[in-house]
């Protein structure tokens, strides 16, 4: 032990020196590094699921969860957008599903149940997932993952691509819809009605445009008829022969009979135009729309750019190239207080009724105020609240955000929102195609109290019609 303790007096200071020269020359490689975030793997919640409401994606910690109204119900890793090609942060929804996609930009890449997101191309979809962002935009979800997850969503399902970790919770304010459960439920029945008397007015109409055409007509007969009597007339004062003037005068007798005759079919024509059945009609025709789209949930859109209110609902009508059509519904000036102060981006959602009312929940994914701080600020225009509030279902949302709409809102999508100070290389590097006004309503109304018009001034991009782009799938 004491020659032990000697050796090692001997060799401390080489021993001292070899290590203060291993730490001089140790590789960067070797220093702490920051903690990974734990790796999220596929699970489901234990306990029976109901349907999908919204699926968050975490960029930063790269998962997708899926949330019905009692909570989260499926959770998978995922792979969003590389350097340069991010997946854009923002508020988005399911605008398309196609079980077996391939790509018409990458070579025919397999994208299997692919949940479109936009228009330009950024969709979920099963790919392989290397552990890190790594596409070109789209968040890739695990095969069997997307495969189970594809029948359980629906067009207009909310996704939310958030910076960090987001997750919904439980919330309520004054300011959030309250439907009335009388008028609910005698929504049905009310847009049956007035679809089958929009029916009827369109049968009338039809009509009317024939008397219309057959009130021309009766015109030119008319005009006719009288020149018919004026030459008779003339006949008649040129005659010499008592013969000549007895011919003339039947002659005469018999146009002023015919004249009379088309003379009283033309005021009763006349008095049946004056009916203004395609007036009538469009009015019918609008009031029936409006009835159909109070069964949908409606969405609202609340702007600190522009200091407007958006309020928009799906038809459930196919789109002719592809997807579903929404109704612009109303887009009014809003008062919001301190507009100067950052506001961020909240989405509130009606998951359930409840009470009478509804449950609605909330999601914050951008700095500003919180989710009440929003609200608090916000003043929704009286007349706003009781055309939408009576008839607000499950489903129904308020978005609040300091973003003004994205280009990529479009007739074919609800409102789309990515935050301007996040990467949005997935979007950025999709070619925009050239922007086309929408055509307004065949009425040309853009009025305020035209509750149903396209006074938004939407715009479609034509170009989309036939290309999708999307990324590889490596």
């Amino acid at each position: 032990m004491a020659q032990s303790t000697a050796a090692i007096r001997r060799w401390s200071p080489a021993i001292v020196t070899l290590v203060a020269m291993a730490a001089l020359t140790a590789p960067a490689d070797a220093a702490p590094r920051q903690a990974r975030p734990e790796v999220t793997t596929e699970a489901t919640a234990p306990r029976n699921a109901g349907e999908p409401l919204m699926a968050i994606v975490s960029v930063k910690t790269q998962k997708v969860t899926l949330y019905d109204a009692d909570g989260w119900i499926l959770r998978a890793p995922v792979s969003s957008g590389t350097k340069g090609r991010e997946t854009p942060a923002g508020v988005f929804s399911v605008l398309q599903k196609d079980k077996d996609h391939h790509s018409n930009l990458y070579d025919d890449a397999w994208m299997p149940n692919m949940l479109r997101i936009t228009w330009s191309g950024i969709a979920l979809h099963g790919g392989p997932l290397p552990g890190y962002a790594a596409s070109h935009g789209c968040v890739r979800m695990p095969y069997g993952f997307a495969e189970k997850l594809f029948d359980k969503v629906r067009i207009g399902m909310r996704v939310i691509i958030a910076p960090d970790d987001s997750e919904p919770v439980e919330f309520s304010h004054p300011a959030l819809f309250v439907p009335k459960p009388e008028v609910i439920a005698a929504a049905p029945a009310r847009a049956e009605r007035l679809a089958r008397e929009a029916d009827v007015a369109a049968k009338t109409a039809l009509g009317a445009k024939n008397a219309a055409a057959s009130l021309r007509n009766l015109e030119g007969l008319k005009a006719r008829a009288d020149a018919a009597f004026a030459s008779a007339e003339k006949g008649f004062a040129a005659a010499k022969t008592d013969q000549a003037k007895a011919r003339a005068e039947d002659q005469k007798q018999k146009a002023a009979a015919k004249v009379a005759e088309l003379q009283t079919q033309l005021d009763a024509a006349r008095a049946s135009a004056k009916s203004n059945a395609e007036a009538a009609a469009q009015d019918a025709a609008k009031a029936a729309r409006e009835a159909k789209l109070a069964l949908q949930p409606v969405s609202v859109f609340i702007s600190r750019a522009t200091q407007k209110l958006y309020v928009r609902r799906p038809t459930r009508d196919r789109a002719p190239e592809a997807g579903e059509m929404f109704d612009t519904i109303l887009e009014v000036p809003i008062t919001i207080r301190n507009a100067d102060k950052p506001i961020g981006t909240h989405v509130f959602t009606a998951v359930a009724p409840a009470n009478r009312g509804l449950r609605w929940t909330a999601v914050t994914i951008d700095g500003g105020d919180n989710a009440k701080a929003a609200l608090d600020r916000i003043t929704i225009p009286q007349e706003v609240l009781e055309h939408i509030a009576p008839t607000a279902v499950a489903r129904s949302s308020i978005v609040i955000s300091d973003e003004p709409l994205h280009r990529e809102t479009n007739y074919r999508t609800e409102f789309v929102v990515a935050l301007h100070d996040q990467p949005q290389g997935g979007l950025a590097m999709r070619k925009r195609p050239a922007e086309v006004r929408t055509a307004r309503r065949d009425d040309g109304s853009n009025r305020r109290s035209d509750w149903n018009s396209w006074g938004g001034g939407q715009y479609y991009n034509q170009r989309q019609n036939g290309g999708f782009f999307y990324q590889r799938p490596w």
